[in-house]
């Protein structure tokens, strides 16, 4: 299984960007999405260091609150 994270681009230099995610920077290779229009602010779905898709806020939202609902069921934390 192959995951992909929601960061949101903070930083755009050609094609690296420093792209955040629940407080943690990353740079990301833009390489792979050449032909879209990416702007500071926007999201994209990150994977083994390579945006792969743009996506819209309400789909990182929605991305992230499965992983929550993931982590906490895999959490042992999270039952006691």
């Amino acid at each position: 299984m192959c995951l992909g994270i929601p960061m949101q681009i903070k930083e755009i230099d050609g094609f690296t960007a420093c792209c955040e995610a629940k407080g943690i920077q990353r740079e990301v290779s833009l390489f792979m999405l050449q032909h879209e229009e990416l702007h500071p602010n926007d999201f994209v779905v990150v994977h083994v260091g390579y945006a792969i898709q743009k996506i819209t806020p309400k789909e990182a939202r929605s991305a992230w609150e499965i992983y929550d609902e993931m982590l906490a069921k895999t959490d042992p934390q999270a039952d006691a």
